[in-house]
């Protein structure tokens, strides 16, 4: 069968002047939206977050300029305003722009800041949805987003925001939701929020998952509880980027991953 096959609609041109927010999944390549891949092919400057695996990049055009517009906590990293100005200068020189975002551009990955600089500038824009990280590296690892068992919600929380009274109360009050909760962004903040989750009144012993790197080949599965989060999480050496799934689903792991086919 030729790839893309005849059964799909015809693929929107990606047209000079244009910004395409896309999504890039959570790492592993093969986990791109094809419609990724037809921006990937299409675009004649890239701009894309540190998260975007190298191998993604490799699918460029020949001749696409690249740039490296990586944010990541503690380090000197550009400023959004910056970015926001080199997606509109590029698509004022009458680029096809892409704009590469690992998981999803409209979670966490400042997608929405970026769409409101674009229409202030009137530069059209299109959006390419992506596999989130957390409900991806989750699923992946064994940890459905809800079952009719143990959840009717799901709480996707950003965690580098922790300090100070207003943050420490909005984590006790998800806590006391009853709701699983998958942070992003959390490593840093982890002793807070863990604090803040047993003050809201969660269990100690509520199951947890950290998942390092997920879908790259440094990638690091550890069970632990909501009591032993923090000093799992020193003592196995993880780092960002990582995923932390605390909740009720976090338990079913044990069950549902002992049968998976991993990639």
């Amino acid at each position: 069968m030729d790839f893309p096959p005849d059964i799909f609609p015809a693929f929107p041109d990606m047209r000079p002047g244009e910004v395409w927010l896309v999504g890039a999944g959570p790492g592993d390549p093969r986990l791109l939206t094809v419609m990724a891949i037809h921006a990937l092919r299409s675009a004649d400057t890239i701009v894309h977050d540190a998260l975007v695996d190298a191998r993604i990049l490799r699918l460029a055009r020949d001749g696409a300029e690249i740039h490296f517009a990586g944010k990541r906590g503690g380090r000197p990293s550009p400023q959004q305003r910056d970015i926001n100005e080199l997606i509109v200068v590029e698509a004022k020189r009458g680029r096809r722009v892409l704009r590469l975002k690992g998981g999803d551009p409209f979670v966490f990955g400042r997608g929405g800041e970026e769409a409101h600089a674009l229409i202030g500038a009137g530069i059209p824009y299109r959006i390419v949805p992506g596999l989130t990280s957390g409900l991806a590296a989750s699923a992946l690892a064994g940890i459905p987003a809800t079952t009719r068992e143990t959840n009717h919600a799901i709480i996707l929380a950003a965690g580098h925001r922790a300090e100070g009274d207003d943050a420490a109360r909005a984590w006790e009050a998800l806590a006391a939701t009853g709701q699983p909760i998958i942070l992003y962004m959390a490593l840093a903040q982890l002793e807070e929020i863990a604090a803040a989750f047993l003050r809201g009144g969660m269990n100690p012993e509520t199951p947890a998952t950290i998942i390092s790197h997920a879908t790259g080949e440094q990638e690091h599965v550890v069970d632990t509880c909501l009591a032993d989060v923090v000093e799992s999480a020193s003592s196995n050496g993880i780092e960002a980027p990582a995923v932390i799934v605390i909740g009720s689903i976090a338990g079913l792991r044990a069950i549902l991953a002992s049968g998976m086919v991993r990639p």
